[in-house]
């Protein structure tokens, strides 16, 4: 006999970042309705327009009008899924928050799984990836790119964890006075610590349309989290000027001999000058890549500018759209 947990009067907020997702809106709405019905609670449901090009505004105003526990935030252009997800946590009301993305690639029958975890004590429950729906080069990549920057980070992230995860509410308190613009959602979620673990699950292939992940922001991820989370660039480039100093101090030792003692053997000539030039060339660029790297971070966060801006925020059919209502809004559910 299956052997259930059920927290009374209990509410999960479900948090949907959506971009290009008007075809799965409906059927991730509904099948978080059978799992939040299935494992007993409360539920309110977020769904976050990022700057959807397509028919998603029309879609969520829709379910909006049948569901007031429903709730449509719009961006004001696509600012990006990890400022969706902060845009969705900081309405949110639930005694736990559950971030998804909106192509059902996230199964919504895993957060029942997740709840399981919460009830029994854990703060943070998140979705490990034991398989994915992507090609055979990219998965190796991503595999390789979670274990690298594990050995670089001075904070630990679970390997192939993404962002689907259900996440306590004291703990979305802290993350959401977080002061940074340019946010890595699983970093911080494993830098504020307090009682976590993961779940097995295994994401499908985007069930609609075609995926916006290609090499460049792929990169770009990679770059974020590493500079985000690791001082290990810096480290190395001390560690390489050290060596090359030495290297270099060395070879004047070797080049003042050998022309004393055999003048005819010594390295000479336009070829050897112009290897040393473009190694050492190669070194310092790198070198200068890295450290802009960090003072562009630096340079974005004292801009000071807002993560995200919402242009209007629907429930049920009443629309807020100036920044006094939203304001007036986000100050009444803040008070929950």
């Amino acid at each position: 006999m299956e052997k259930k947990l059920i927290i009374k009067n209990k509410k999960i907020s479900a948090v949907i970042a959506c971009y290009l997702d008007g075809q799965a809106i409906p059927i991730m709405y509904e099948r978080l309705l059978k799992i939040f019905k299935k494992i007993g609670v409360d539920y309110e449901i977020i769904f976050i327009n990022d700057g959807s090009p397509d028919n998603t505004s029309e879609v969520l105003e829709k379910i909006c009008s049948t569901d007031n526990n429903v709730i449509a935030v719009t961006h004001s252009r696509n600012f990006g899924g990890q400022a969706g997800f902060m845009s969705g946590m900081e309405i949110s009301t639930g005694d736990a928050v559950v971030l998804m993305d909106g192509d059902l690639q996230d199964p919504p029958e895993v957060i029942e799984d997740f709840y399981l975890k919460w009830v029994e004590g854990y703060d943070v429950v998140y979705g490990v990836r034991t398989k994915r729906q992507a090609s055979f080069h990219l998965g190796i990549l991503y595999k390789l790119f979670y274990r690298l920057f594990n050995l670089m980070s001075y904070i630990k992230i679970p390997n192939d964890a993404g962002d689907f995860s259900l996440i306590d509410r004291r703990v979305v308190n802290h993350l959401i006075r977080f002061p940074e613009t340019d946010q890595y959602i699983r970093g911080l979620r494993a830098w504020v610590g307090f009682k976590q673990i993961g779940v097995n699950y295994y994401r499908p292939e985007r069930m609609f349309g075609k995926s916006t992940n290609n090499w460049i922001s792929n990169i770009y991820w990679a770059k974020k989290a590493i500079f985000s989370f690791s001082f290990q660039p810096l480290a190395w480039i001390t560690l390489i000027g050290i060596i090359l100093t030495s290297i270099s101090f060395l070879g004047i030792i070797i080049q003042v001999f050998l022309k004393f003692i055999y003048p005819d053997t010594a390295p000479q000539g336009f070829t050897t000058l112009a290897v040393l030039i473009l190694f050492f060339g190669g070194i310092n660029l790198l070198a200068i890549s890295f450290v802009g790297e960090y003072i562009s971070k630096i340079f974005e966060e004292t801009k000071n500018r807002p993560k995200f801006i919402r242009n209007e925020i629907l429930i049920g059919t009443k629309k807020h759209r100036t920044i006094k209502e939203i304001n007036l809004l986000l100050k009444e559910r803040k008070s929950h």
